[in-house]
């Protein structure tokens, strides 16, 4: 393509989208917008921010209470590769509902102050926020307004006003706005920097008659008890005192004609940006309060100034404060700055305003803070706490306490391209599930009743990890107490939350595990990442206590053993492996096994409703086969339960999940996932010696030795490592180090 050609093509392409966007309208124009759609152009900060949340949508995701509502927005769709929040749906429906209270109270607040260890991804959800009202604030639905000023130049005008009367030549009744002039024809254009809302030009008697109106027409109720609240800073906003002050001027000017103000006023749509500042900045820990200003027309210097503002002192505010208005602001670790620093936060969280020395701002936006534990502790003792206490909203964030989601955080940032070699199955696996345990406590036995006692003062912490993520209860368990165990799950999950030292507090960070994971991509003794080369590292962490402060917490029934929580994970990834090998190599299919559960529950239905069933060979009624049934039960119940407990708790679990899912077919594997893995093991540890030749075979395949096997053998173990690779995601260099290493560890 040519470069004009070129040229040309994207200069209309940007035209048409300017036009399209409505990005320069005129104050009649704007008005036109706004009674189109009245809700979109009256709401707040907090009705913005809730409005982004809704439009990205929510779903119901698995958690350990139950389900839990999930808000997209936090998914960061198109986002930078870490930008996603993993878990954290608590918070989330925790922010969601302050915002909602705002939007009742018709102002914002309080401050929103999320607290939770270091790396419990504070910062993440705001940054999921902020990218959210970016992509919405481009949405036509998402259309973000603010007013400046504009001041036609010598050429347009006549007289010594400078406002604008049209030159005698030409038409009287020609302008009625100044909005669109080219810039030749414009002298001056003065935007305002707290993106006053340009309905603040309307006097706000006039404003809220002609807003409630246009709500009400829309069958949005009037502002009061309809379906749209109308925020007090909407309805009894005023512009800034810069903008007031021109307002004044022009008014004065015009011997008080409002519609000739209005032809200077120009409305321009404006879009949240985190790099340039626009309606959301973050705040960093700093001395100085977070709001200046700077006299703009302290002498007469600025020529091109209207000759009847030269009289008129004008102040222009700047600072984070200002930036962030008619958005959201981010103080980042604001319990590490001074407290003199911040208390101007006492007053503005209330009323919305800050004191500067010639004027008060009156600001629109959503404060979010954060802080640490031990930093919102020591601001607890302080004597000025209970007079923040009313202005707060505490949120806190733990870190995760279910492994699959925090593995979700590594699987998002720990990939090949990031590494530089492949990543092996398992290894951001066992990453989390050490991370996970490391933040489990106890939980403590005289919380629940008198009969389960005993059972939660028994669990362990790799048992606890099972029952938060799947809701797996221990094998060792009977029928009742695993039944019991899984009705506790949510009691479990939440018995910390009213606790100052609660479960999700201390423990290894994302942040220190993701470091633990480069690290073990560089070792020189394997050619991927893999998960042995992860448990080196963690065995390295629990030898560096001096910087790890969870690492000396006193350990209390096996709960923070960090060092034995490696080998826990060690050979959770042995049983993992050793069931990918296994499954790879085909001795026996997964429908053999389902056909196996199916036959016995056919015989336990028939068996506890004291029916006869049909013999499927000889068509002949008998009664259910009660050695069939013992000989499977051998092999999948718990150990000292009852035969006939079993076969009712059996069909009183598969009635539980025909109510739950009445026109799904019956998954046996996913209803009973104990008695499949007992059965698994149960077979290939009668085939043990089966199971060590093959293996060694597929080492002899991979190494220098793989002419001593015969060409069935070969072929064999190719099909084994193409399942491996398929099914798993192995490639050669990485099967094999787990298999030596199952080896050394299981078959030896």
């Amino acid at each position: 393509m040519e470069a004009k050609g070129y040229l040309q093509e994207v200069g209309a392409q940007v035209s048409a989208d300017f036009v399209k966007n409505r990005s320069i309208l005129s104050f009649e124009e704007y008005l036109t917008l706004f009674f189109s759609d009245p809700r979109s152009q009256a709401r707040n900060a907090a009705q913005f921010l809730r409005d982004v949340m809704d439009h990205f949508g929510t779903e119901q995701v698995p958690h350990p209470t139950g389900t839990i509502r999930r808000f997209k927005v936090f998914d960061a769709p198109g986002s930078e590769r870490d930008g996603r929040v993993a878990g954290q749906e608590e918070v989330q429906n925790a922010i969601y509902r302050v915002l909602g209270n705002f939007v009742r109270a018709g102002r914002i607040n309080k401050l929103i102050l999320l607290h939770g260890p270091n790396g419990s991804a504070k910062s993440t959800l705001v940054n999921a926020l902020k990218e959210g009202m970016e992509a919405y604030s481009r949405l036509p639905q998402g259309a973000l307004y603010r007013i400046a000023w504009v001041f036609p130049s010598e050429k347009l005008v006549k007289g010594s006003i400078g406002f604008g009367e049209r030159a005698a030549a030409a038409s009287e009744s020609d302008v009625s706005s100044f909005a669109h002039l080219d810039a030749e024809s414009i002298e001056l254009r003065m935007p305002c920097e707290l993106k006053d809302h340009p309905l603040f030009a309307v006097p706000p008697t006039d404003r809220r008659r002609m807003v409630e109106g246009a709500l009400k027409k829309k069958g949005m109720g009037d502002g009061q008890n309809g379906d749209f609240i109308l925020s007090d800073y909407v309805r009894d906003g005023e512009l800034c005192a810069k903008c007031r002050r021109i307002y004044t001027a022009l008014l004065n000017s015009y011997n008080g004609d409002w519609l000739k103000v209005m032809r200077h006023v120009q409305v321009e749509r404006f879009y949240v940006s985190r790099r340039y500042q626009l309606g959301t900045v973050t705040v960093e820990p700093q001395m100085s309060v977070d709001a200046m200003a700077q006299q703009i027309t302290a002498d007469r210097t600025q020529l091109n100034v209207p000759a009847a503002l030269h009289s008129t002192v004008l102040f222009e505010p700047h600072g984070p404060l200002v930036h962030a208005n008619r958005g959201l602001i981010e103080y980042a670790d604001l319990l590490k700055r001074p407290l003199e620093a911040f208390k101007y936060l006492l007053g503005f969280s209330e009323t919305g305003e800050v004191p500067l020395e010639p004027f008060v701002l009156q600001l629109d936006e959503v404060l979010i803070a954060s802080s640490n534990e031990k930093h919102l502790g020591a601001f607890k003792e302080l004597p000025d706490f209970a007079s923040f206490k009313g202005r707060i909203e505490l949120v806190r964030v733990p870190y995760l306490r279910r492994y699959k989601v925090e593995q979700e955080i590594y699987d998002a940032q720990i990939t090949s391209t990031t590494v530089g070699k492949h990543v092996a199955p398992h290894a951001t696996e066992v990453a989390a599930m050490w991370a996970t345990l490391t933040r489990l406590k106890k939980p403590i036995p005289d919380r629940y009743p008198q009969d389960v006692k005993e059972l939660i003062d028994h669990l362990t912490p790799p048992e606890k990890l099972h029952i938060y993520q799947e809701g797996a209860a221990p094998d060792r368990l009977s029928s009742a107490n695993t039944k019991e165990l899984r009705k506790l799950r949510a009691d479990l999950y939440e018995e910390s939350e009213a606790y100052p030292n609660y479960e999700g507090r201390a423990g290894a960070s994302a942040r220190e595990i993701k470091t633990a994971l480069f690290n073990a991509a560089q070792s020189p003794d394997y050619k991927c990442l893999n998960a042995l080369a992860v448990l080196e590292e963690l065995h390295a962490i629990c030898k560096d206590k001096s910087v790890y402060e969870y690492l000396l917490q006193e350990v209390v029934d096996s709960y923070h053993d960090h060092e034995t929580f490696v080998r826990v994970v060690e050979a959770e990834y042995l049983d993992r492996v050793d069931t990918e090998v296994r499954d790879s190599m085909g001795l026996v299919s997964e429908g053999q096994y389902r056909e196996l559960v199916e036959r016995y529950i056919q015989n336990v239905s028939h068996w506890v409703r004291n029916e006869k069933m049909r013999n499927r060979v000889t068509g002949a009624m008998e009664q259910p086969d009660e050695q069939r049934m013992a000989e499977l039960e051998a092999i999948v119940m718990p150990r000292g339960e009852d035969p006939h407990e079993f076969r009712r708790g059996l069909i009183a679990s598969i009635g539980a999940h025909r109510l739950d899912n009445p026109d799904a077919l019956m998954d046996y594997p996913r209803i009973f996932p104990d008695m499949f893995k007992r059965l698994r093991d149960h077979y290939f540890e009668e085939r043990k010696r089966v199971l060590r030749k093959n293996k060694e075979n597929v080492l002899k395949y991979l190494s220098e030795d793989r002419g001593q096997l015969s060409s069935r053998e070969q072929s064999q173990v190719q099909e084994t490592l193409k399942t491996m690779a398929e099914r798993y995601g192995y490639c050669e260099h990485c099967a094999k180090d787990a298999i030596l290493f199952l080896m050394r560890k299981r078959y030896g």
